[in-house]
């Protein structure tokens, strides 16, 4: 049998052990043909309670495991993604329509991050404190008790684990329910590679489903955070309703990211940058570049390059061809694109290219000439769309960059770093890259933004130590105090 052998797992969820859930199962659905590849479990809201009860209980054991033993394990796990590298891409390419390389960059980030939540487990858990009384005063860090992740579609593998693995590590249980759209690779080889990995049971379920399991996991009293990433209209429910039960959040909500492109630029690089941003993974992306600001004096000359690179890119089936971008990830997300864009084109953008679509699978676009108000321009598009407007100093520039809710990702590109970075400075926005495009993510990096973007961080020994353990006040005496009582 294989790791993603469809008979350990067709028709059921993981909640200590492969069982049947309450909401029946579902189909999964590979976008490019819009096939059948297997039917996965759903799970109802008592699933939840099922799951944070049994997760509670294996948490006690788990926290008091010797720290070489969870390293041992996530180790394992690590070296698992990396044993089923191929089985497991193939399940990305197909589920989410992800061209290979794509693919291949989710599975070695999960190895990654298995092995760097193993370091977390080396590092000090606290530290002492200047006190006043006759006693030993410290700081330590410790479990939170039971972490609740909710995942999206877009990148499954990498927006679970990147949760799931130092929350274990750390000596958390863990619910994870993703996306129903990417439940194999965004549940199942997770589930598969714990249980391979000799997890102890009940610390881990995977409980695919609607809106009404993610409300039942935020309300859930054994929860004590909740993990989450998805869109800024998702995560303030999440944030509403986990502040109701006075429950810690992680968000990481959407992006409208700007990549500045100035005038002393290598033009045909710049344009390569700009077309990645947008185009990478359909444009399916928090960080995708949403927005292109170019100084005037070659806003002409890039947008010309930028539609003869969007006219010239493949677009097809990745498992079968090799093109540039797959399918996007269902039809009701096609159409929302595609209603900006045309929007976009009657507030007074000219198409430039693409702005088409067979089936699901739609043409790389470009928008010129876009007014401040279009839609495409203001919003989270999700898709492969690069708008594109033309600005006259630096301050113009500041301020176009600036004027959005989000403020995830921004991109500069300069011939003269230090004034990309004092630009950058100017521009609120939880990430910059001095010269490359908005998309950039590493297994040591901060991840997060500022304003409607969510201003949470995620990764990193830091961050991930902040964010999955919570710290406890210790104080200890040699002998009891006297007291005037």
């Amino acid at each position: 049998m294989t790791l993603l052998d469809p008979a350990a797992w067709s028709g059921r969820l993981f909640l200590d052990g492969w069982t049947v859930g309450g909401a029946g199962d579902a189909s999964v659905v590979e976008p490019a043909t819009g096939n059948e590849l297997g039917r996965i479990g759903r799970a109802a809201p008592a699933d939840v309670a099922r799951a944070t009860e049994r997760a509670q209980e294996a948490q006690r054991d788990w926290a008091r495991t010797s720290y070489q033993a969870r390293a041992a394990i996530l180790r394992r796990a690590g070296d698992l993604w990396k044993e089923h590298e191929p089985e497991i891409q193939g399940w990305i390419v197909r589920e989410t329509g992800a061209i290979p390389p794509k693919a291949q960059l989710e599975t070695w980030f999960a190895a990654s991050v298995c092995h760097d939540a193993a370091g977390l487990l080396s590092l000090p858990f606290g530290e002492l404190l200047p006190t006043n009384e006759p006693h030993l005063s410290m700081t330590r860090r410790v479990p939170i008790g039971v972490v609740g992740v909710i995942s999206p579609f877009n990148f499954p593998l990498i927006l679970s684990i990147r949760a799931v693995a130092p929350a274990l590590a750390l000596g958390n249980a863990v619910v994870l329910k993703p996306d129903p759209r990417t439940s194999v690779a965004g549940g199942v080889a997770l589930a598969r590679i714990f249980e391979e990995a000799g997890l102890p049971a009940g610390l881990f379920s995977v409980l695919p489903g609607g809106a009404d399991v993610g409300e039942a996991l935020v309300a859930d009293p054994r929860v004590g955070l909740i993990a989450f990433t998805g869109s800024t209209r998702a995560g303030r429910i999440v944030g509403a309703l986990a502040a109701r039960h006075l429950k810690r959040t992680h968000l990481e909500l959407g992006g409208n990211s700007a990549l500045i492109v100035l005038d002393d630029v290598d033009l045909e690089k710049a344009v390569s940058v700009g077309a990645f941003g947008s185009f990478m993974h359909q444009g399916q992306i928090c960080m995708t570049t949403g927005r292109h600001l170019v100084a005037r004096s070659i806003a002409d000359a890039y947008t010309a390059k930028l539609a003869e690179h969007a006219e010239h890119l493949p677009v097809g089936n990745p498992a079968t061809q090799q093109v540039a971008l797959g399918p996007i990830i269902d039809a009701h997300q096609r159409d929302h694109i595609h209603e900006l864009v045309t929007a976009s084109v009657a507030a007074g953008a000219r198409l430039a290219a693409g702005g088409t679509y067979q089936d699901l699978f739609y043409r790389p676009t470009v928008l010129a000439d876009v007014p401040e108000s279009a839609p495409a321009w203001r919003e989270e598009v999700f898709g492969p769309v690069a708008p594109v407007i033309a600005f006259d100093s630096i301050d113009e520039a500041v301020r176009l960059a600036s004027d959005t809710p989000y403020g995830l990702s921004l991109g500069i590109l300069t011939a003269d770093v230090m004034r990309g970075l004092e630009i950058a400075d100017r521009i609120p926005s939880g990430i910059v890259h001095i010269n490359d495009q908005t998309i950039g993510d590493e297994v040591t990096n901060p991840f997060g933004g500022v304003g409607e973007t969510g201003g949470a961080r995620l990764g990193g020994m830091a961050g991930n130590l902040e964010t999955f353990t919570t710290t406890r006040w210790v104080t200890l005496r040699s002998r009891l105090p006297d007291y005037p009582f």
